[in-house]
Order: structure tokens, then C-alpha cells, then sequence
């Protein structure tokens, strides 16, 4: 492949020097592409071993909608006396249906019980663990050709040009240095095939009595747009494990507890049984691309909250000496991420376990000392695996229901010491918060306690902007104090949440967790909790975990802990509360088998679709890798056009609308000559009647580059009087220019949009506020808590533009102590927080 010259769109592929192949240097344009693409292997009864695709998808139906036997004839019962021989259908029972999902079963690697035997107090205990073996679901998804053409084998590193020099960042996990270093450990014909393993107890009635114990696998090969859905190639259930049941008289003794946890390795050791030959010796497969290459299984991360950690890990949790399941810091010091501490091995543990059973009482107290406990760890003994080393940090659990859910107690505690009305007050400015796409909006927050961990981290984005003006400096320092930390872990936040890590962005994030800690220390210990704990720790090692696995969205617990709803639908609505691991165990299956049929059958429709269509409409609509043709959709059109005459009467209480044709009509007379559209024949100057039309619309849906991944990203904005009984006028950012014609972005409210057409050329439009009348001096409150704020210009400021000059849209909410300052909401998403850290850095 030719070389680009280096400029801003160059990105250079350094692949591991085992695959054989050189380095890459590409433009924008075609960095990421994969080359030969050799077409589908397409299906013409994809249903099979259904009779029909009619009664696979009858099935499909019964399946998901959770029917029951009585059901399930019923329906067929009416479907028969409705559709009788109008397709080809053959269900007659219930009974038909479940012959022909025990025929499509054997498509798919079964669930296979084993029962594990564990000495306790001389008594032998036995319990039993359900697995869909790992290999069998990696040849599954190796065999099937809708993923085969996806999967990833050799690590690269990879570079973008930032205008000075090459700078590496990271994104999925074969980018990151693990899988280099793993696969430098390998013989030169060796690549990895990595495990994601992520399990976590769970409580399937409502009462919590009934548990289960599920444990879900994913394929670091595969990208993570099929890696982390739960459709084809995205996470699967792989194990059922046993859960040593309560015991009073046992629960909280240093036995029981270390039986719970031998049996948890005894049991994963089944579920890793068939993995670990292939870690040693590898397993020697033809890929789709005609290459014969040695797979090696290893475990690339380990998914999971802490309390997990501590059972894969086997340290004794958050009261021992090193509570930390990577390094050896002290318990007294984990809100220290300024110091660094020797890290755990394997190979140590292993040391210190020897030493427990030969010297029991020497061995115990080395143990201690490091807060292990004396077990064999099962992930030992698959090459590569060092639990110390997969563990990862997760966002979710460390961050929006860890350090976050800390901070948003300590935050309704000082306002709630400030009075009943500053509650009120907090409640009212996150109800008159502006909506924004993706975003939950909360009426009140200070009397209800959330347990969702997108709708703690949505608060925490929203919730400087609602207390700025309670939490003072003058009315409450502590609480003032308390909301500066706030600000520095909303950057951290966003720092995790980035989907590509440059080294700038993982040094920046890194330096802000010590930013954080600056700022812990300086609240009074007397006033505001005590930070010394685990999760305030694990600051000290994300961005590790980030440089060596890719972006923290490859280890977030996020896409498995969805996958708990469907296992707790079928225990309530398909399972007769008895044996329930059989019966959820086969429901799966059938999932996985329902998916697996689906995605052929819907392959096959493409393809046909495909056939049907000409040349030009093929290329007209294969747009999976092709950019927008335009910048901007504008809908939602009024009914009728309006005159201007009409906009002027409709709007006359709104001092931004005075004066909209004589407005209107200047920026036309100097917009059209100045991007050559001629003016109407004969006219030299464009005038305006009162009853020429505009058509204004309500909606309109803006794409442009992410400067955060540099993919194509889409802002769905509204400009509308009444929006479900509510004003709604969104803000953008655009491109303009200033006096001396030099171009500069400012952000605006969008109050009119519409369509107006001078001669044959229909411009679209829009009249808006501009937000960047003069402030002065950056405040000091602005500076601390890390706000941008903007100023509106005077209403009669109002002036045109057009959608062309949009960039992307923005969230601004409103000053509540300043009428007329807004604050731009930059932790909307990673680019706005990126533009923002930017154009700081430029002033």
C-alpha cells in the first residue's frame, strides 16, 4: 500500500512483528478499511432445520414473548383458522414447536452439567455447575461466516498524525500493549484468541431470595460493535455456577468463607477445562482468509464490580491489609494515587500459598499481610491470565455507582443542612434543565435514591449546573468545596468515557485523578466523609488498564449487566420455580439458536434485496462506510408556508423577531452575492413583501466528525414553540466570522427555522440568538468549577444564518443566579468536552 504524506489525516498501522506484515501509513479516507473483502457465503434456507422460514419465525415469536404451552396452541389455533394455506406453515401444537427447537439445538454448542466435590469440616459437599464449554463456543463463532470476515488476530499500534509528530492512541483491545506483549510471548506462527469473562451473582425473584450465578463470555477478536451487543458474535452465557447457600451459624467465619471461594475455583475451572490445552499448545485453524494460523486462548480481561474482583483475585476484600486486587497498597493509604506500590504477580501468590501448606502459621501470616487467602487461583493455570494483570477497573460500578454515588449522598446532605427551600430549589433547576437527546431529565433528585447507573451518571452531568447558585462559597464552604471535587471527577468521567485514547487524553486523564485527589484533601475531614476506600484507588491503575486493553468500553460491565433481564424474565414468566438452571439453561439455548438463524435469514434478505436493486440504486444506498451526502436533515415542516407578514404578527411579543423581513432581507442581499447566487433578473437589490413565504420547520438532525473518534456523529435538535406542551429551542455551535472576516465558531439559540426560496434557489435558514455578547474576566467560581459560561446578545440582536454554517448542536442551560449568562453542558459527550478542553487550552 502506497504511503500518505503525513498531515492531520494520516494515520500510520505498526503491526506486531510476528504477522509478517509492514508497516501502514494511510489518509483518513482509508485508514480502517479492510481490503479483499471476499463476499458472504449466503444461505437459501437459512431456517433449517425449521420446515419453513413461517415456522421459524413462529417460533422466534413464541420464544421471546415468553408463551406458554396454552398459549402457544391457542394462538396457533386462531393463526390456522385465519392464514389456512395462505403460506406454507406447518405448527399444529406446542409440541411441534418444541421438536423444532430440539432439531435446531444441535447447531450450537449445548450447556453440560458437572458436579464438583469440596471437603469442609471433613464432610464432602457437593455441588453442581452448568457449562457451555469455552471451545466449543470459540469454534462456533470461528465457523460461522457472517463473523468470520471480522476477526482481528495480530496487535498493532496505532498512530495519528497531530500536526508535529505521530501520536499512538487506543481504542480496541489488539491496539493496547497486552495482546502485544501476549503475542510476543507466542511462537512466530501464534496469535491470540482472548477470552472477555465477566460473571456476577444476581437476584431473580423480588424478594431475593432465588439467586443465580451466570457467567458471560465475548471475543476480544471481534470488534466491539459485534463484541458487545447480545445479538450474533456480542456476549453469551457460558457457565451457571454454584452459590454456597447462607448459614447463620457459618456466615462471616474465616472457613466459610474460604470454602466459597475454593468452590467458585473449582467450578470456573470447568467452564476454563477445555481452554486451557489450546493456552499451552495452541489449536491450528484455517481463517477466512485462506491463512493456516496457530491459535492460543488466554484471558484477556476480567469483567466485574469489586466484590468480584476479590473472589478472582482472592484477596479478603475491603477490611484486609492490601485491598487492592492489583497492587500491594496499604489499607490506609488508598486515597493516595500520587504514590506508587509494587503490583501482584502470580508467581508470588503462588510463593506465599506454597509456604501456607507447608508452614501453616508462617504461611498465614505472609497471606495476611498481602490480604490473600490461602487457595489455588484456577486462572494459574491458563498461560497468559494473571488474574493481577486481566482484572480490570469498570467504569460503571468504580465510577457512576462508586465514587459518584459517594459524592451525590455527601451533595444532598449539605444542601439538605442548608433548608427545606434550597432542596426545593435544587429539585426545580434540574426539572427546568433543558432536554437533550440521550440524556435522562429528572424532575427531582434530592428525595429519591437511584440504584441505575445511567441515571446516576446522567445526574452527575447535570448536577453543577443545578447547585452552582446553593452551594456557594458564601452560604456553605464545606459544600462549596465539595462541588470543585465534583467538577474534577466529571473530567475524569469524561476522560474514561473517550472511545479512542491518544496519549494525550490518557496523560490528561491521569494527571486530573491527582487533580481530584488535590482537591479530596482540601475539604474538611470534619465536614465531609472519610475517602478512604477502594474505589477511590482504582483511579491509580484505569488508565493503565486503558493503555493495556484499549478503551475502558472493552472491560465496562455495562453490556453483560444487561444481559441479566432476559434470565430474570424467563425464571418469572417460563420456569415452574423449581430446577430453574435447567429450564433458564435451555431458554438460553434456544436464544442462542433463535440468533444464530435469525442472522442467516436476514443475510439472505440483504442479499436479495441486493439483486433486485440496479447498479446505481446499490451505490445509492451501500452507505455503511460512506459519509452523509449532507451535512444536515431538516424535517418536521408546518403544514402550510407562512407569510412574513404572518411570522412578524405570530411573534411580536418576541423582541428577537422584530423587524424579520427588513432582517431578513439584508442578510440575503449580502449572503447570495457573497457565495454567487445570483440575484432574481433585473434586481439589484433584494426587497421583501409582506406576503412573500418562508416554510418553517421544527426539526433538524446535523451530522459532523466526532473530534473524539473521528467517525461521523449526529445531533437531533428542535426548534418548536410548544414540544410536547413545552418550549423547545435548542442551541448550536457554527462558523462565522468576525469584524475583520477571520473565521470563528460562536454558539447560538436557534429560534426560526425554515425554507425560503429567492428565484430557483430554496436556501435554508435560521434566525438566532447569538450567545457570545461580552463577559469580561473569567470568574473565579467559573474557573473552579470548571465552567464555560456564555452571554446572550440583546434580544434585538437576532440575526440569520444559514444550516450550512451549523457544526453540531449544543446543550446550554441557563445561569440560574444571572439572567441572560448560560453555561455550555461540555460532559454532553466526549466531542463537546474535547472541543471545550481545547479551546481552553487556546486562551
Amino acid at each position: 500500500m502506497p504511503s500518505a504524506p503525513p498531515n492531520l489525516d494520516t494515520f500510520k498501522t505498526e503491526y506486531h512483528p510476528h504477522s509478517g506484515r509492514a508497516t501502514s501509513v494511510e489518509s483518513f479516507s482509508t485508514f480502517g478499511r479492510k481490503e479483499h473483502q471476499l463476499p458472504p457465503i449466503v444461505d437459501n434456507e437459512p431456517w433449517q432445520p425449521f420446515a419453513c422460514r413461517a415456522d421459524f419465525e413462529f417460533a422466534e415469536l413464541a420464544h421471546q414473548a415468553a408463551l406458554n404451552k396454552n398459549q402457544t396452541d391457542e394462538l396457533l389455533r386462531l393463526i390456522w383458522r385465519i392464514a389456512d394455506g395462505q403460506v406454507k406453515f406447518t405448527f399444529k401444537s406446542h409440541g411441534d414447536v418444541s421438536k423444532a427447537w430440539d432439531r435446531a439445538a444441535s447447531q450450537m454448542s449445548p450447556f453440560e452439567k458437572h458436579t464438583i466435590t469440596v471437603e469442609h469440616k471433613r464432610e464432602d459437599l457437593k455441588y453442581n455447575i452448568y457449562t457451555r464449554p469455552l471451545w466449543d463456543w470459540a469454534l462456533d463463532l470461528l465457523q460461522d461466516p457472517l463473523l468470520a470476515p471480522h476477526f482481528v488476530w495480530d496487535a498493532q499500534r496505532l498512530y495519528k498524525h497531530n500536526g508535529m509528530r505521530y501520536e499512538r492512541f487506543v481504542h480496541e483491545p489488539w491496539t493496547g500493549d497486552r495482546w502485544w506483549n501476549v503475542q510476543s510471548s507466542l511462537p512466530e506462527n501464534g496469535v491470540p484468541f482472548a477470552f472477555i469473562l465477566y460473571a456476577d451473582k444476581t437476584h431473580l425473584s423480588s424478594a431475593g431470595t432465588v439467586k443465580a450465578y451466570p457467567v458471560f463470555v465475548r471475543c476480544g477478536n471481534l470488534p466491539v460493535n459485534i463484541r458487545n451487543t447480545d445479538g450474533l458474535g456480542g456476549g453469551r452465557m457460558v457457565g451457571w455456577l454454584p452459590i454456597v447457600p447462607d448459614d447463620s451459624e457459618e456466615d462471616g467465619k474465616l472457613s466459610y468463607v474460604n470454602l466459597k471461594r475454593v468452590v467458585w475455583h473449582k467450578a470456573f475451572f470447568k467452564l476454563l477445562e477445555t481452554i486451557i490445552i489450546y493456552a499451552k499448545a495452541g489449536y491450528a485453524y484455517t481463517c477466512y482468509d485462506g491463512v493456516m494460523r496457530w491459535l492460543y486462548a488466554f484471558i484477556l480481561l476480567l469483567s466485574a464490580d469489586y466484590e468480584e474482583q476479590c473472589v478472582m483475585a482472592l484477596i479478603r476484600g475491603t477490611n484486609c491489609h492490601c485491598p487492592c486486587p492489583i497492587c500491594l497498597v496499604p489499607s490506609d493509604k488508598l486515597y493516595d494515587n500520587a504514590s506508587t506500590y509494587p503490583t501482584r504477580s502470580s508467581d508470588d501468590t503462588k510463593a506465599l500459598v506454597e509456604l501456607w501448606t507447608r508452614d501453616r502459621v508462617a504461611g498465614e501470616s505472609a497471606l495476611k499481610k498481602q490480604g490473600l487467602r490461602p487457595i489455588k487461583n484456577v486462572f494459574w493455570k491458563v498461560p497468559n491470565s494473571d488474574p493481577h494483570d486481566t482484572i480490570s477497573q469498570d467504569h460503571l460500578h468504580v465510577y457512576h455507582m462508586g465514587q459518584w454515588k459517594h459524592l451525590f449522598g455527601e451533595l444532598k446532605q449539605r444542601i439538605a443542612a442548608l433548608g427545606r427551600s434550597n432542596e426545593k430549589k435544587l429539585d426545580d433547576q434540574f426539572d427546568t434543565f433543558p432536554r437533550w437527546r440521550n440524556l435522562n431529565h429528572f424532575d427531582r433528585v434530592t428525595n429519591i435514591t437511584y440504584s441505575d447507573g445511567n441515571k446516576l451518571r446522567d445526574i452527575s452531568r447535570q448536577v453543577l449546573y443545578a447547585a452552582q447558585n446553593i452551594l456557594t462559597r458564601a452560604a456553605d464552604e464545606a459544600g462549596y468545596a465539595l462541588l470543585r471535587c465534583i467538577a474534577s471527577y466529571l473530567h475524569i468521567d469524561m476522560y474514561i468515557s473517550l472511545d479512542v485514547q491518544t496519549e494525550s487524553t490518557i496523560a490528561a486523564g491521569r494527571a486530573e485523578v491527582l487533580e481530584f485527589q488535590k482537591r479530596l484533601e482540601e475539604t474538611d475531614p470534619d465536614t465531609i466523609k472519610n475517602w478512604n476506600f477502594p474505589k477511590i484507588h482504582s483511579g491509580k491503575h484505569i488508565f493503565d488498564d486503558i493503555m493495556a486493553k484499549g478503551a475502558a468500553r472493552n472491560f465496562s460491565t455495562r453490556p453483560n449487566e444487561k444481559q441479566h433481564g432476559p434470565i430474570k424474565r424467563w425464571y418469572l414468566r417460563q420456569t415452574n420455580r423449581k430446577d430453574i438452571a435447567d429450564q433458564i439453561l435451555e431458554l438460553d439455548h434456544k436464544s442462542v439458536v433463535s440468533e444464530f438463524i435469525r442472522s442467516r435469514i436476514e443475510c439472505l434478505d440483504e442479499e436479495r434485496r441486493k439483486l433486485m436493486l440496479s447498479q446505481e440504486e446499490l451505490e445509492d444506498t451501500d452507505l455503511d462506510d460512506e459519509k452523509f451526502e449532507e451535512h444536515f436533515h431538516i424535517g418536521s415542516p408546518l403544514k402550510n408556508q407562512t407569510t412574513l407578514s404572518q411570522v412578524e404578527e405570530e411573534n411580536k411579543s418576541i423582541r428577537a423577531f422584530h423587524q424579520f423581513r427588513k432582517k431578513l432581507a439584508t442578510f440575503l442581499n449580502h449572503f447570495l452575492p457573497s457565495h454567487n447566487i445570483p440575484l432574481p433578473e433585473g434586481t439589484t437589490w433584494l426587497k421583501l413583501s409582506a406576503q412573500d413565504q418562508i416554510h418553517e420547520y421544527r426539526y433538524l438532525k446535523v451530522h459532523y466528525e466526532s473530534t473524539a473518534d473521528w467517525k461521523l456523529a449526529t445531533d437531533y435538535l428542535r426548534c418548536n414553540p410548544s414540544f410536547h406542551g413545552k418550549e423547545r429551542r435548542d442551541c448550536a455551535l457554527i462558523r462565522t466570522l468576525d469584524k475583520d472576516g477571520r473565521d470563528k465558531n460562536i454558539f447560538v439559540k436557534i429560534l426560526c427555522m425554515f425554507k425560503h426560496t429567492v428565484g430557483n434557489c430554496t436556501l435554508d435558514l435560521a434566525l438566532v440568538l447569538p450567545m457570545d455578547a461580552l463577559i469580561g474576566p473569567r470568574r473565579r467560581m467559573d474557573r473552579e468549577l470548571r465552567l464555560t459560561r456564555l452571554r446572550a446578545r440583546p434580544a434585538s440582536s437576532s440575526e440569520f444564518i444559514t444550516l450550512h454554517s451549523i457544526i453540531r448542536g449544543a446543550l446550554l442551560v441557563p445561569d440560574f443566579a444571572h439572567d441572560g449568562d448560560y453555561f455550555l453542558v461540555d460532559t454532553v459527550d466526549t466531542d463537546m468536552f474535547l472541543r471545550t478542553v481545547h479551546s481552553l487550552q487556546l486562551h
